[in-house]
């Protein structure tokens, strides 16, 4: 199955997108026939900017219902069984980083950039992307991004 975020123009994520993430990750659990499911973003310029920062601002709350799986519709969601890659085509920001690393695997164009910004607007990345990030990285390079927010690139994330 192909999950594609498709919201013009940072592939951010506001609630309802939230919860329709949700429904596409249930069919993966639900369906015998579904094996795997690549998730990723349409267009080049990102994989996704994480949470509708315009949507918030404009009329959605910071504790919106975003559903029963989290934060786009993955990241509260254990025990799926079945394995959900990102296939990182572009910038992935703040929730996009924490959607990536509720996936099992995730995969990059080598001009993907990643940043975990929240440090600098004084939030939390509570998606997950606290316990996540140090668990894949090295943790003094993962408190490092956490706490100062800097892009880094796909060839900085492999090594």
């Amino acid at each position: 199955m192909v999950v594609t975020l498709d919201r013009p123009k940072a592939n951010a994520i506001d609630a309802a997108t939230s919860r329709a993430l949700y429904d596409a990750f249930s069919m993966l659990r639900d369906d015998v026939s579904l094996r795997a499911a690549v998730l990723t973003g349409a267009g080049k310029r990102f994989f996704s900017a994480g949470w509708d920062l315009k949507s918030a601002e404009a009329d959605e709350a910071s504790g919106a219902d975003h559903g029963p799986g989290g934060f786009a519709g993955l990241t509260e969601l254990f025990g799926l069984g079945k394995p959900v890659i990102a296939a990182v085509n572009g910038a992935a920001y703040g929730g996009g980083v924490e959607l990536m690393l509720a996936a099992h695997l995730a995969v990059a164009a080598e001009t993907a950039v990643f940043a975990v910004p929240e440090a600098r607007l004084g939030v939390l990345p509570d998606a997950g992307g606290l316990l996540r990030l140090p668990a894949r990285l090295p943790r003094p390079v993962a408190l490092e991004l956490l706490l100062t927010g800097r892009t880094f690139s796909a060839l900085e994330a492999q090594q």
